[in-house]
């Protein structure tokens, strides 16, 4: 089975696309067209950055290959929350403290930035306030409060500490020794979110064709994308594809490897029982390398993620192999079915940085999230506008940052990487 089809079945039982109704629809690209801007991937990173090109007055075209938020953009945990996916050293060690200060600085602003385009456009995504990053045994405890205290001193980013002792108030469960809570990031329904985001792009004039995946690329002063149905011809092209640009631009796809990712969400809870397990409603997150994230939804449900793929196979017994991972972290709740369970893939890098640049003057791309996009793709998308508009300068600090390919090629980098998941599974397990 290819890439495509387990991606396309992981898709289907999906709690995001149950709830979130797609009101609009748009035709496949069919015929020969000219555009100012061409975007390549209808995710939230593509759409935000037409929104945005649109506004400024540039003529924008965005071709998605299935449909807009189909991805991982719409298939998430639905956490929003401050950083990046790699920790700020990685930052640092490749551009220096001043720069790494502007990026952090960069990331909190991603988190106003979606706050600020969902009341803009009036897109109830169910919005909700706070996260608590979590440590599992007393040792990683002290490593969190370690470093809360190092993001304190140099980047003045300040966190509620939560000693083991008053975990249970927070969350109620026996895995988590201690923690940290941020009002400043949350959670919300990403699938509703990118559907509004479509529907602002869309007002604001960008022509957006689904079911158009582009089969090939010629650059040039013009460059030209082609189609199954048709030709888009534009003066700047943006790349915003991920894992599903499948041989477009083969030389980004290196530098990026497709991991599975998974959830499930039980049925509606009683509402007391959904408030006594995370009293505050944030969204949690673990600080294991193979790490669990989980939240209540609004309709009082429990969302639930963790496990990865490198191999790109579904786990055996998704749904109850996730179910038993759920109530090991809430024995509460033993006898709540799940109704929900699906997946889908990011796109990591080798250093879990994000990866923005250019192939050419005319030709951008973002990629790279690392299962931390929910809000940096709403800010990349901004950045990648600004520069296509004429000012580069804060686009430019992120492509500063270098990238390797994933060593052994298609046949060996999977193999690979099973191995040393395997290595960090086993770690976290061992403390």
């Amino acid at each position: 089975m290819s890439f495509l089809s387990v991606d396309q079945d992981l898709a289907r039982d999906s709690y995001y696309a149950a709830t979130a109704q797609r009101d609009a629809r748009f035709a496949p690209l069919d015929g020969s067209s000219d555009c100012d801007v061409a975007v390549v991937g209808g995710g939230l990173a593509g759409l935000t950055a037409a929104l945005d090109l649109a506004r400024l007055g540039h003529q924008v075209t965005l071709l998605e290959a299935k449909q807009v938020g189909w991805g991982a953009s719409g298939r998430n945990g639905g956490q929003a929350i401050h950083g990046l996916a790699c920790d700020q050293s990685v930052i640092e060690d490749q551009l220096g403290l001043d720069d790494a200060r502007r990026v952090w600085s960069m990331s909190l602003e991603a988190l106003e930035l979606l706050q600020t385009r969902m009341q803009q456009f009036q897109i109830d995504a169910e919005w909700r306030q706070g996260y608590i990053g979590v440590a599992t045994n007393a040792r990683k405890g002290a490593e969190l409060m370690q470093w809360a205290d190092r993001m304190a001193q140099v980047y003045q980013a300040e966190f509620t500490r939560i000693p083991a002792a008053d975990m249970p108030r927070w969350v109620a469960s026996p895995r988590y020794h201690s923690g940290l809570y941020d009002p400043q990031s949350g959670h919300l329904h990403p699938l509703k979110y990118a559907l509004g985001i479509a529907r602002a792009a869309a007002a604001a004039g960008v022509r957006i064709h689904e079911e158009t995946p582009v089969t090939a690329l010629e650059t040039g002063p013009v460059i030209t994308l082609r189609t199954a149905r048709g030709t888009l011809r534009a003066k700047k092209v943006l790349l915003a594809g991920n894992v599903y640009l499948q041989g477009v631009a083969e030389h980004l796809e290196r530098r990026i490897m497709p991991v599975g990712t998974y959830i499930v969400c039980s049925e509606a809870m009683d509402p007391a029982l959904a408030d006594s397990l995370i009293p505050t409603r944030s969204a949690v997150c673990d600080t294991n390398f193979v790490l669990d994230y989980l939240r209540t939804t609004n309709d009082h449900r429990m969302l639930y993620g963790g496990r990865v793929s490198y191999s790109t196979v579904t786990p055996p017994n998704l749904a109850e192999s996730m179910r038993r991972r759920m109530v090991q972290t809430f024995p509460q709740l033993k006898d709540v079915k799940v109704q929900y369970a699906w997946g889908g893939f990011v796109d990591i890098t080798m250093n879990r940085a994000p990866d923005f640049g250019r192939l050419r003057d005319n030709l951008y791309y973002l990629q790279g999230f690392s299962g931390h996009g929910l809000a940096l793709t709403g800010l990349a998308g901004r950045l990648v506008a600004e520069a296509m508009n004429g000012d580069a300068s804060r686009f430019d600090v992120f492509a500063r940052l270098k990238h390797h390919d994933f060593p052994g090629g298609r046949l060996l980098r999977t193999p690979a990487l099973v191995l040393g998941m395997a290595w960090y599974r086993l770690r976290d397990l061992l403390g």
